[in-house]
């Protein structure tokens, strides 16, 4: 990972390197500000965009983006990057966004933290729409990796032959047919709602905190739009969201976040049930390479709680959140006549490495 970041660093020129570089994480509040600010909205993410480096320094980047991911996670971020030209064609060439083109394959930001090599803390963000890759890197070795965002619109796409372009398929597939299995007196308390929210319920907050409800579309970018068009835009979008999903204060409360879980533990599934849900939470900690996550043993899995918001066809609206010890996943399909997905795989406790950078301070200071 250092050398892949060192060789892309050394081909920028000077201005390019004045975008990608940023100081030492955790030298201070201030300089660390910018690398806790992560987005999954078409905004600027922070950092040197694709469309703003050669060909060969974005194969450069791509090599460092591959260094944090698994074949698999690597092939699944550089499918939703290519989504932007169907998405184009899906909105019919129009949205901008105030760029040239809103819907760019090249806009997509990598920075770097810090000096890549040697014991001394230093990272990696690299991040776009529906992309967000969070790294750090502390005495040699990589420390964290979340907050780690990966959406998809379209959430399915027709190819050539009878399976659609389904990036995130399998997190959600594995988790509609875990909670169609469950006794109904499970269910009943798995079930939060039966109607969705329009969006995951942390946002892009930098942390994750008790009774955290959901974040409204205009406050999930890089400041808000000053162009009144713009605004217009994202307003409408928020609220037609909001009217979908019928959510009231009561609804947006019942499914807030808290630190003791909702929904179902597994320890109180069956066999099969908990190996349901031993694979569909693979499809977020098997993001990133063997080693640097660990799977959870049994007594682990065990505190892990399930719970679902939405019905339960595929047609219908849904969310979904996995929680237990240094673990939240959210998932959820609403938007576009459900062909709109987002998830995230958070450590509520460690996000951005804060507890590696405590103990190295406190190790070396």
């Amino acid at each position: 990972m250092a050398a892949a970041a060192g060789a892309w660093l050394e081909s920028l020129d000077a201005e390019q390197a004045a975008a990608a570089r940023r100081g030492t994480p955790g030298a201070d509040a201030e300089a660390d500000a910018e690398r806790l600010r992560w987005y999954y909205t078409p905004t600027d993410h922070g950092g040197l965009p694709l469309k703003d480096m050669r060909p060969a320094q974005q194969s450069l980047a791509m090599q460092l983006v591959a260094s944090g991911l698994s074949t698999a996670g690597y092939n699944t971020v550089a499918t939703v990057m290519g989504l932007e030209n169907i998405l184009d064609h899906v909105e019919g060439w129009s949205v901008d966004w105030g760029r040239e083109r809103g819907r760019d394959p090249g806009l997509y930001w990598l920075r770097v933290f810090g000096e890549p090599g040697g014991n001394a803390p230093w990272g990696w963000r690299f991040g776009g729409h529906h992309v967000s890759l969070n790294n750090l890197v502390v005495d040699g070795a990589v420390r964290s990796t979340t907050p780690c965002f990966i959406g998809s619109d379209p959430a399915a796409a027709p190819l050539l032959g009878p399976n659609p372009l389904r990036p995130l398929g399998g997190a959600e597939d594995l988790a509609r047919e875990l909670v169609r299995s469950l006794r109904p007196e499970l269910a009943a308390r798995a079930v939060l709602l039966d109607r969705a929210p329009s969006d995951i319920i942390g946002g892009n907050r930098t942390r994750i905190g008790d009774g955290d409800e959901m974040l409204h579309l205009p406050d999930i970018w890089r400041g808000h739009f000053t162009e009144q068009r713009l605004i217009d835009r994202v307003t409408a979008m928020d609220e037609r969201a909001e009217g979908g999903s019928g959510y009231g204060p009561a609804d947006h409360a019942a499914l807030a976040l808290t630190t003791v879980p909702k929904g179902v533990a597994a320890a109180e599934l069956d066999t099969g049930q908990r190996e349901l849900l031993r694979t569909l939470l693979q499809t977020y900690l098997g993001r990133v390479p063997d080693g640097l996550t660990a799977v959870p043993g049994e007594a682990a899995l065990e505190a892990v709680h399930f719970a679902w918001a939405g019905g339960t066809a595929p047609e219908d609206p849904h969310y979904y959140r996995l929680q237990g010890p240094r673990l939240l996943v959210e998932y959820d399909n609403t938007q576009r006549q459900v062909n709109h997905a987002h998830s995230v795989w958070r450590d509520p406790e460690a996000d951005f490495g804060f507890d590696a950078l405590a103990a190295h301070r406190t190790a070396h200071h």
